[in-house]
């Protein structure tokens, strides 16, 4: 396919084809030029809108890297022929960099108070992976080429002041994300039955919500309520969170599948 036919395929919106668009892009200048290139960083539908290009263009070699295992936000890696994945870098000298802010523990920030202070600086959000709460600061995922702009000009959030340093990936500490499992059962493994289950509200609510566009599964947008969904899919609600099915068990007494899980709260 060429390039025109591989957005008119992939490409559901403006703005969607303008990213597969530099997706291809960095794509050609590892294939045709032998340059190592990266897109910024993709949000998981984004990631989701560039594995499917990807898949259409016949799975040219990549890998998605966000700093530490599990990072939502990842930027998509492209390889020549001639550099090995374990020879990229994917420290020190990567595109990835992090930073540590600290501030004192009754600051109480919120990742909207970072992520606020540090757009305010006019860093856009594509230059910015996971930013990572705790109790005296946050690590902060960054495209390196915006590094300097933070150290030297990023100070304060909200009330606060900051303190910050150049830090590692490997000092990198991420809590386990806090979850609560929900079992139920169904009878059938409808979209709208698993979300009615998942997010704890009825049926025809969860069809609503379906039809609305406000639910994607596996981070890809679903409109079909009758869309048949699998252990290990993860469900995502606009304004309700996600949820992720953990397990597709055996069947009640009553003939109805028991499912279990996992809700990020």
């Amino acid at each position: 396919m060429t390039k025109t036919d591989l957005l008119n395929k992939c490409a559901r919106d403006a703005d969607t084809r303008v990213l597969l668009a530099r997706a291809l892009d960095k794509l050609d200048l590892a294939q045709n030029r032998s340059v190592p290139a990266h897109t910024q960083f993709l949000s998981p539908a984004e990631q989701a809108a560039v594995t499917d290009l990807l898949n259409a263009a016949g799975h040219p070699r990549h890998f998605f890297f966000g700093g530490f295992e599990g990072a939502e936000r990842q930027i998509c890696v492209f390889l020549p022929d001639w550099q090995a994945q374990e020879d990229w870098p994917a420290d020190t000298e990567g595109p990835v960099s992090v930073l540590r802010a600290t501030f004192p523990k009754d600051a109480d920030l919120s990742h909207r108070d970072i992520l606020g202070s540090i757009m305010g600086l006019g860093i856009t959000r594509e230059k910015l992976g996971d930013i990572l709460i705790d109790d005296t600061g946050c690590f902060v995922l960054v495209l390196s080429d915006a590094l300097d702009i933070l150290l030297s000009q990023w100070d304060s959030a909200g009330r606060w002041r900051l303190k910050l340093q150049r830090a590692a990936l490997s000092d990198i500490s991420v809590a386990p994300p806090q979850v609560r499992t929900i079992r139920d059962t169904v009878s059938a493994l409808r979209l709208d039955a698993v979300v009615a289950c998942g997010f704890s509200t009825s049926r025809g609510k969860a069809a609503d919500l379906i039809s609305a566009g406000r639910v994607m599964v596996n981070h890809r947008e679903c409109l079909k309520s009758d869309k048949s969904v699998t252990q290990g899919d993860v469900l995502t609600c606009r304004g309700l969170g996600k949820c992720v099915l953990t397990e597709v068990g055996g069947l009640s007494r009553k003939g109805r599948i028991t499912l279990s899980i996992e809700r990020y709260i």
